[in-house]
């Protein structure tokens, strides 16, 4: 009965930042290795980071909820936060 799971939405905010591309590919690996079917979103638009109130990137939202912000999460701890 997988019918009423949704699909999460991931947004990695970053300018373009060593830090920034660790962290989408981090996130890559999370859901690949989760097998998860995702929306994974990159945002560099410093106009639209600081929309969402981002002081510091890199910054990961999942379902639009700050998750870690000015740091890079490692692969096991974005599992965690999805749920793994």
């Amino acid at each position: 009965m997988n019918g009423d799971i949704k699909m999460p939405k991931i947004e990695v905010f970053g300018t373009g930042c060593a830090k920034c591309k660790g962290l989408e590919k981090n996130v890559r690996k999370a859901v690949e290795e989760m097998n998860l079917d995702a929306e994974i979103v990159k945002v560099e638009s410093l106009q639209e980071i600081l929309n969402r109130g981002v002081m510091m990137t890199p910054a990961l939202f999942i379902d639009g909820e700050a998750k870690a912000v000015g740091r890079c999460p490692s692969v096991e701890e974005i599992k965690g936060m999805l749920g793994a």
